[in-house]
């Protein structure tokens, strides 16, 4: 969520990031709630999204980055955790290398691939609605759960397990043993220990990456995958950008 001032007598424009596949749904939301307000809710499809990933050696990126901010739309650390990077929003055909120089575009995949490494959920794929639980995903890490303000479909049940601080289920990053296949896996395929037990399911991946939500106590046991009637081994870990003492 970005508030954008063009110029001060001008009213302020506010721009939302979502899911391109929840786009539709989410105009005809917010659309309920203008109640006779001259809002305009419209989609910004002259411009364009980038993620800023530094890699390694990058010195103080985020330094050079401000230096050119002028030259974008929105520059801005990502508000999630540190290690993704910064947000970038563009006019489309943009020259990215004279805002960022020595930059190398990348492509979609990359960006997924980084975000799987260190488990961050991203869209309805990962966190599907009506499914996904504000805290089993972490969202109380990523500055996405407020517990001071706000009023939304669940508040309860999330502010009574965060004072509790009883989590069983986390969403965690998965490195398989073989890559997983082209065409997929079904979502919530479920992932078992090496005794047969249940250990949580398969949200989305992509290659030897993914994520999972899995059950803490069983983490740091065997764990594998059924694909295609193969059982595919895979080790999960604790991010090393969560909080300390987060594990729980």
């Amino acid at each position: 969520l970005f508030r954008l001032h063009e110029n001060p007598g001008e009213e302020p424009h506010v721009l939302l990031e979502c899911d391109s596949d929840v786009l539709g749904a989410l105009q005809n939301h917010l659309k309920l709630y203008k109640i006779r307000r001259k809002v305009n809710i419209t989609p910004c499809l002259e411009l364009s999204l980038w993620a800023v990933i530094p890699g390694e050696g990058a010195g103080d990126v985020g330094g050079s980055l401000a230096q050119r901010a002028d030259r974008a739309l929105v520059l801005t650390p990502d508000p999630r955790t540190e290690v993704m990077g910064w947000r970038l929003i563009t006019k489309k055909g943009a020259n990215l290398s004279e805002i960022i120089p020595g930059s190398r575009i990348g492509n979609i995949q990359d960006y997924h691939r980084h975000r799987y490494k260190q488990g961050i959920p991203e869209g309805v794929k990962d966190l599907p609605p009506g499914v996904a639980l504000p805290l089993e995903s972490n969202l109380a890490y990523m500055n996405g759960v407020s517990f001071t303000k706000g009023c939304y479909i669940g508040q309860e049940l999330t502010a009574r397990t965060h004072h509790t601080g009883v989590i069983r289920k986390r969403l965690l990053p998965i490195q398989l043993s073989a890559p997983l296949p082209k065409d997929g896996i079904p979502e919530g395929a479920e992932i078992f220990t090496e005794s047969g037990k249940s250990a949580g399911k398969f949200r989305a991946g992509g290659g030897e990456l993914g994520i999972a939500l899995l059950r803490l106590n069983n983490i740091n046991e065997p764990l594998c995958l059924n694909i295609a009637g193969d059982k595919v081994k895979l080790t999960a870990k604790i991010p090393e950008w969560w909080p300390k003492n987060s594990s729980k």
